[in-house]
């Protein structure tokens, strides 16, 4: 092998003050970059068999090709000449592509960049929300190649309590998305932490879950230790009212326990056999006190109730007032009728009023005594003739009226919150009496009367809606299934809800008295009366009936 000849010492200066001195054209070294290597694999620097190394072929580089080559070791210094900028401007593009490897920044020999510094920022700033919202240049880019897009993540919902993802961004090509924690998390992690207890040493420990957390949610709300005493002095009259007939049989019950009272029981049981004072229309046990008594202003104001009067009544005639609806208990007419609570004897003076009832109510003992008292009388055929033609100043029954449910038990189960289903095509017997008394009709139409309870749908339940039309068709009376609220909760119980009653006496229906009226008369009456009904409630509905479900219907 011939022996590496010494690198030539006339080679051209290459700083540009040397060649200046020398007269030479300033030398660009872009076209030395831009050249194409040689065929033979062999670059602008050192191969493998050093400077003066051999070919292919065994020969020996000459001086001069070994001079071309040596411009490539050189350091390129920018000379700040013009032709050098343009020809770098004009360098050939490489297509960026997505690495196959973990990372996924691509770069001309496949290794990893830096991120840039836009997506280091926080995503709460307006630039990321934008830079979120719009697709990044390398996913235009490779959108464009053919490339997949990847999913985007959903970065920004305004809804309370709701789950965001956050793209936080790339590091080293791999892209992170978080959860954002909301604020209710955060609290329950922080109330968590200080209700867990803790031991000295710092470790924690994980409890189970908290007991009595279903009653805390449960759906029965329980009144407050704090409710004002007149609250429940209103609850404890209601209560009484509700349960007075239990009481009164518990109560004789016991007595009869008790020998000692067994030579009172049994001559009282023989008078209320015997005794009369319900039919006989004298009203000889009404207790004016006692229909006055304070308590009674309670049992109005704990829904409250308000009698409301559109005409005033003449005491020189006699009146049936057709109180309607029936409800489950009436509660309305007992404090409109039954006691001075809500002002009869003042919208209506000189007007003796008796509420009737069914007639084995005053076989109950004890309570007979409480009825008869409260002014109640029975509402038998014999009771209506002698209250409305014995008594009075005159003693033709002049300034006397009676009250009667006109729907009966059997209106009780239609009587549904929020809507009216009057029991009244077929009631015609009290027109007969009134037509055969000379008593003038007067509609009173109670504005919330059904709202009081809660009861079965007759629809949803048509088996227990016949068994209770069976038992009001044997015993004359029925049983609703209906519950409201309780003494000491407000969803579960036999109280009455706090629900406002509005009781409308409405305008009076002279009649011309008649001992054999005949059916036509009847149903002429009738007809009147039902029309008066209707414009009662057409006038005060809205005022009164504001959450009514339908409107005024009027059934058999």
């Amino acid at each position: 092998m011939a022996a590496p000849s010494a690198a030539p010492h006339n080679a051209e200066p290459a700083l540009p003050d040397e060649r200046k001195k020398q007269q030479l054209p300033p030398k660009s070294y872009a076209d030395a970059v831009e050249q194409e290597p040689p065929a033979n694999g062999t670059n602008g620097t050192n191969d493998a068999n050093g400077i003066n190394g051999a070919n292919g072929n065994g020969t020996e580089h000459d001086d001069s090709k070994q001079t071309g080559h040596m411009a490539s070791v050189l350091r390129i210094v920018d000379t700040g000449a013009p032709e050098t900028k343009d020809k770098q401007e004009g360098r050939p593009q490489f297509e960026r592509q997505e690495s196959k490897h973990e990372y996924s920044a691509a770069g001309l020999d496949d290794t990893p960049r830096t991120p840039p510094r836009n997506k280091h920022r926080k995503t709460g700033s307006k630039s990321s929300n934008s830079s979120q919202d719009k697709p990044s240049a390398d996913e235009k880019e490779s959108e464009s190649n053919g490339l997949d897009k990847p999913k985007r993540a959903k970065v920004k919902d305004r809804r309370k309590d709701t789950t965001v993802f956050e793209k936080v961004g790339e590091q080293n090509g791999s892209k992170l998305i978080s959860v954002k924690t909301t604020g209710t998390y955060e609290k329950q992690i922080q109330k968590d932490q200080k209700e867990a207890p803790k031991h000295e040493n710092g470790e924690g420990i994980t409890s189970g879950k908290k007991p009595g957390q279903r009653w805390e949610r449960s759906a029965i709300r329980f009144a407050p230790l704090n409710v004002p005493l007149h609250r429940r002095l209103q609850t404890l009259v209601v209560l009484f009212h509700t349960l007075c007939i239990a009481i009164c049989v518990s109560t004789f019950c016991f007595l009869c326990a008790i020998p000692l009272f067994w030579p009172l029981l049994i001559p009282y049981m023989i008078y209320c056999m015997s005794s009369k004072a319900s039919t006989s229309g004298t009203m000889s046990h009404r207790s004016e006190f006692l229909r006055s008594l304070p308590v009674w202003s309670l049992f109005a104001s704990y829904f409250p109730a308000r009698l409301h009067r559109t005409q005033e009544l003449p005491p020189t005639r006699k009146y049936i007032f057709g109180y309607h609806p029936h409800g489950i208990i009436s509660m309305g007419a007992f404090a409109a009728f039954s006691t001075e609570a809500l002002g009869f004897s003042q919208l209506f003076p000189g007007i003796k009023n008796a509420l009737l009832t069914l007639d084995s109510n005053f076989r109950i003992p004890i309570y007979r005594d409480y009825a008869l008292a409260m002014g109640l009388a029975s509402v038998s055929k014999e009771s209506c003739e002698n209250l409305l033609s014995r008594g009075g100043p005159n003693k033709e029954g002049m300034g006397r009226a009676i009250t009667i449910v006109v729907g009966g038990a059997r209106e009780s189960l239609d009587a549904q919150p929020y809507q009216l289903r009057l029991v009244l095509k077929r009631r015609k017997g009290f027109v007969k009496m009134a037509i055969r008394t000379g008593a003038d009709l007067v509609p009173v139409l109670a504005f919330g009367e059904n709202d009081l309870y809660d009861q079965f749908q007759p629809d949803s339940h048509p088996k227990i809606h016949k068994f209770q039309l069976i038992v009001k068709k044997l015993l004359g009376f029925t049983i609703p299934l209906f519950h409201a609220r309780g003494v000491f909760n407000y969803d579960v119980g036999l109280m009455p809800y706090r629900r406002p009653m509005n009781i409308v006496v409405g305008r009076p229906i002279r009649v011309v008295q008649s001992p054999h009226p005949d059916q036509e008369e009847i149903d002429r009456v009738h007809e009147r009366y039902i029309q008066e009904l209707e414009r009662i409630w057409e006038t005060w509905k809205d005022d009164f009936a504001p959450n009514r479900k339908e409107e005024l219907q009027v059934l058999e």
